[in-house]
């Protein structure tokens, strides 16, 4: 099994020479005021050493101890609380945070290059410090400002940690279903109770306090979602001088036995009159909760790029090692009794898919965190209704396309490794476990790709498509001139143009059929990652390609596997229209007694 090494070299080359992060970075204001080349260099320096060095070997520990429950009481697995605090010790909680709170204000695009590192190492791990930066970010965003000084900060300093409680044993995706109750104590509070379940770190020894975001219903309100109101209730009550009182109404009734991602505790929670209080405006939580859940859904995504990412370091070290037949075109290591599997074509396919879906991830991903730093930070109106849009669109597909592919590449991982991909010595096969999460929490991938294609596209027409493509078009026109990136130019825009047709043609099928929407959600969500991934590899390419004579190899790699992508890879494309364009009369005819 390889140990997980920080894709260091790679991570900045997207930000240095792919996206030009301190150009960015230095025409926004508030950015430039924030980062600049030496902290963002110093931050990935030591986010490689920690998450290599401390949080990596973790990974096999936790999976083999996972999180225990004792009378209500979770307790980590080995090495697991040092691991925290050394990482809170750090500083790591804070990237992200606000300044005035004890943030260090960073900006997306370089935090999500941490978060991918930490997801990579040991995806347990990550979850907790993810989940913390996900309720810290809600909580600034919509709670009032003494409930913001009472929290920010130890939340920052990884003293504290965060949650969020959505799910109920009959409610998951229809929440507007719901029945935790909140009612008012009379001193400005209000009494929780209900049960909660898959709530994740939603009770574990690593922090001092766990600040729970709580979905729940007071006493007048509507019926379904926009009923549903906000609650920040502590594990511990907080004094007004910001000590630690008594332990709160709140209890882990029981662990989930689960597939993956074992050394996270994944906890039934109940809430028995539990002291809580309400964050932003009455019945308008989950519109407040979808701050949280939005970060999420986007680092969820990163969670499929760090997996995939260790899948092939291990994969590939195993075909340089393994000894196994000669390659097709004659002995390649005449000296040995055989030649590594590194040699044989159907191996090489699976290592350059496996690369070509990781590190378009990365820098999907990382597209995405782009936008989302100028839809907060925009130095004007337009540019930050630009950014917004984006985002909006962007993120379903973040969340989806990214978990389909980790999922993929972990899986051709363990194929790589044969009859010893199955063995856990391996190591492969912990990491199918553990990714297989990322495609069912923070929202199905059935979910997100029919936001996708309904909200994001059908409901107004495609707009936002138009605003993705102009941005996707203006780089083809800046680069038109270089003869040499044609060969990635020319079938961009083609599949462009292909993906405006397609979606012209569904939004007419939306309005003859409201089934259109449901049956096409799936292929639509993967043609867009395609033509998102063939935007970001040419790219790649693009800053690759003049730098490819006397380098190292490393430029010339990844023209090789920009290449394979769009010669191998993106013709998948035609498939997925084809079924697109079907329509959804197959999937709906049959009647419901066939199956």
């Amino acid at each position: 099994m390889a140990e997980y090494k920080a894709p260091l070299r790679d991570v900045r080359f997207l930000l240095d020479e792919v996206f030009r992060a301190q150009e960015l970075w230095a025409s926004v204001p508030a950015l430039r005021a924030t980062v600049d080349p030496d902290t963002a260099a110093a931050i990935l320096e030591e986010a490689a050493k920690i998450t290599t060095g401390v949080i990596a070997p973790l990974n096999r520990v936790g999976d083999e101890e996972g999180s225990t429950w004792l009378d209500g009481q979770v307790s980590t697995a080995t090495g697991f609380r040092e691991a925290y605090r050394t990482y809170a010790d750090g500083g790591w909680n804070a990237l992200t945070g606000r300044p005035e709170h004890g943030g260090m204000g960073m900006p997306k695009l370089l935090v999500s290059q941490v978060e991918e590192m930490l997801q990579g190492a040991c995806m347990s791990f990550g979850l907790a410090p993810m989940l913390t930066s996900g309720a810290a970010l809600l909580i600034d965003a919509h709670a009032d400002d003494a409930i913001k000084r009472k929290y920010l900060p130890n939340m920052y300093a990884g003293i504290w940690a965060g949650t969020m409680d959505m799910t109920e044993p009959h409610a998951g995706t229809d929440l507007g279903i719901i029945r935790t109750k909140a009612e008012p104590r009379g001193d400005g509070s209000y009494s929780i109770t209900g049960t909660k379940i898959f709530i994740t770190w939603g009770e574990h020894d690593m922090a001092e306090n766990i600040l729970h975001l709580v979905l729940a219903r007071l006493p007048d309100a509507p019926e379904g979602t926009k009923g549903i109101s906000l609650f920040l209730v502590p594990k511990f009550i907080v004094a007004d001088d910001g000590s630690l009182a008594e332990r709160n109404t709140l209890s882990c009734g029981s662990l989930e036995k689960k597939m993956g991602i074992k050394a996270s505790p994944t906890c039934v929670m109940d809430y028995d009159g539990a002291q809580g209080w309400l964050i932003g405006e009455p019945h308008r939580g989950l519109a407040h909760m979808f701050t949280m859940m939005n970060y999420e859904r986007v680092a969820v995504g990163v969670q499929g790029v760090g997996a995939g990412e260790a899948s092939y370091q291990n994969a590939v070290q195993y075909a340089r090692e393994r000894l196994q037949s000669r390659s097709p075109r004659g002995p390649q290591f005449p000296n040995q009794e055989a030649d590594p599997i590194i040699v044989h074509p159907d191996v090489r396919r699976m290592l350059l898919s496996m690369r070509a879906y990781t590190e378009g991830g990365r820098a999907f991903s990382s597209y995405v965190a782009l936008w989302l730093d100028l839809a907060k930070h925009g130095a004007d109106a337009a540019q930050k209704r630009k950014a917004e849009d984006l985002v909006a669109l962007l993120t379903p597909v973040a969340k989806a396309f990214l978990t389909d592919k980790g999922l993929e590449t972990a899986v051709m991982g363990q194929q790589v490794f044969g009859g010893h991909g199955f063995i856990r010595e391996s190591g492969q096969e912990q990491l199918v476990r553990d990714v297989r999460i990322t495609q069912i929490y923070e929202g199905t991938n059935g979910v997100q790709a029919m936001d996708l294609m309904g909200r994001k596209t059908v409901a107004n027409e495609g707009r936002l498509l138009k605003v993705f493509e102009a941005d996707a078009r203006a780089f083809i026109e800046e680069n038109r001139g270089h003869s040499v990136l044609a060969e990635f130019l020319e079938p961009l825009a083609a599949e462009l143009q292909n993906l405006n047709e397609v979606t012209a043609q569904l939004v007419a099928q939306a309005k003859e059929d409201p089934a259109a929407i449901g049956a096409a959600a799936n292929d639509y969500t993967h043609l867009f990652g395609y033509v998102a991934f063939a935007f970001m590899w040419a790219r790649i390419a693009a800053a690759a390609l003049p730098k490819v004579n006397g380098s190292d190899g490393f430029y010339a790699g990844k023209v090789a596997v920009a290449r394979f992508f769009f010669r191998r890879l993106l013709p998948q494309t035609k498939a997925l229209t084809a079924q697109l364009l079907a329509g959804p009369a197959s999937l709906m005819e049959p009647d419901a007694d066939l199956f």
